[in-house]
């Protein structure tokens, strides 16, 4: 019996542990939190629960030489570790993270070690890239050349969850959302290549209409330029990569950073109350602090970005919680209070591509391919989306199905076509539409 080494029993783990017990695959779950991983193995026969840290490295290494193959879904930062151990056992190894620099670096050894390093094996990034690549190819195969590409996704909370004033409650990790918002971004444009800074990140989202859901907004995601060598589009004309969030987030977020309440700077919070701690930031004296910073922001009082700071409380005489910090982890300790999902409620995964193509008659498409993906009555739909992925690339490797050794992501057809033909069965599929008229292009 094939055995799989998985690091972390977080939030996304329960459908990946689910599908690999469901296929006769023996499990053991490494993880600080061993009471999480025994509620995931739920008393099953082939799977168990080990206590593991991420500073013990010769204890992991230990359990990746007895294993075929290793799912880590720690913090990304700690991957390129793990790879090595892998490379030294000659184990396979996959993630569902963004693959690094120091991670395309172990390229040639795990060639040499005759094992593949898979990442990006979840929905964004992973569902994304195997779902845009079969667009691609197929738009190839038929002659055409894809002149303009819009990859955007999010993960919401599902339409009647989202009652709060940002409209958002978190699926997972809260310091990783709001993080992602101090990026800056750069994408292509009709040609011409767009710098986005971190302080201009949400001052013009696109307002994009999505089927069974609303007006969206969506601002742009880190690096899309990047993706043109990735998907092989050389003479691309238009490429953007995407985040959406439900109406009024990028005017919220655009506030808070302006504020400095989203900084990294270490601070003393000692006796101070959320009012104070903002006075502080705006250096002035901490009354009518809702005037104030609406008067600041150039905002009227019962504008969306005021509204929702004072319910998240930061014009409130609640003392901080924590002593010492920066202005970010102030912020989003007061979201991780007020902002998680509630236990059986319902979220969301949505994505839409949006590719302008030219045929090899020289007419032009627009073609759209979109997915909404809603929770189960088991798992949440960021779960679905990370996990199955996952899984079902964990079975295919185990099962010898990819014959790529070395660094990937799942851009060639030999990965994403029996993934996505296996996602579907479990009924997570993009709908497309071919034939658009031009003037759909976003």
């Amino acid at each position: 019996m094939k055995k799989v080494l998985l690091l972390g029993a977080g939030m996304v783990a329960k459908p990946l542990v689910d599908y690999l017990l469901n296929h006769q695959i023996q499990l053991t779950i490494a993880t600080r939190t061993v009471e999480k991983a025994l509620k995931l193995i739920n008393g099953h026969g082939n799977a168990k629960a080990v206590s593991w840290t991420v500073d013990d490295m010769q204890a992991l290494s230990l359990l990746i030489a007895d294993h075929d193959l290793v799912v880590s879904l720690l913090p990304y930062t700690y991957h390129v570790a793990v790879a090595k151990l892998c490379v030294k056992h000659q184990k396979n190894m996959l993630t569902t993270s963004y693959v690094s620099e120091k991670m395309k670096a172990l390229d040639k050894a795990a060639k040499e070690a005759g094992i593949i390093l898979l990442n990006e094996m979840g929905v964004d990034p992973g569902f994304d890239h195997m779902t845009a690549m079969r667009i691609i190819d197929k738009v190839r195969a038929e002659g055409g050349k894809v002149k303009g590409f819009y990859s955007l996704c999010g993960a919401l909370a599902a339409p009647e969850e989202a009652d709060n004033p940002f409209h958002y409650k978190f699926t997972w990790s809260p310091r990783g959302v709001i993080m992602a918002g101090n990026n800056s971004a750069k994408y292509l444009r009709n040609g011409t290549i767009v710098e986005v800074s971190s302080n201009d990140l949400f001052k013009q989202p696109l307002k994009i209409d999505f089927p069974e859901v609303g007006e969206m907004e969506v601002y742009s995601n880190r690096d899309s330029l990047s993706y043109i060598d990735i998907y092989g589009l050389k003479n691309i004309e238009t490429m953007y990569r995407g985040t959406f969030r439900y109406k009024n987030w990028c005017e919220i977020m655009d506030a808070l950073k302006i504020l400095g309440m989203l900084s990294y700077d270490r601070k003393s919070f000692d006796g101070k109350t959320y009012k104070k701690a903002m006075a502080r930031e705006l250096d002035v004296y901490p009354a009518n602090m809702k005037e104030k910073v609406a008067e600041r922001l150039n905002l009227s009082i019962n504008s969306p970005a005021i509204v929702a700071m004072e319910w998240l409380g930061l014009f409130s005489d609640d003392l901080v919680k924590i002593n010492e910090g920066s202005p970010f982890d102030l912020t989003t300790d007061r979201m991780l209070k007020k902002m998680m999902l509630p236990q059986g409620a319902r979220d969301m995964v949505i994505m839409l591509h949006a590719f302008l193509v030219e045929n090899a008659d020289g007419s032009r498409q627009v073609i759209k391919s979109r997915l909404l993906d809603f929770a189960t009555a088991e798992d949440t739909s960021i779960a679905r989306t990370v996990g199955l992925p996952a899984g079902i690339a964990a079975k295919m490797i185990l099962e010898g199905k990819f014959s790529e050794t070395g660094v990937h992501i799942p851009i060639s057809k030999t990965i994403y076509e029996p993934v996505l033909d296996e996602l579907q069965k479990l009924g997570i599929t993009m709908k497309e539409e071919w034939g658009l008229p031009e003037n759909e292009m976003l």
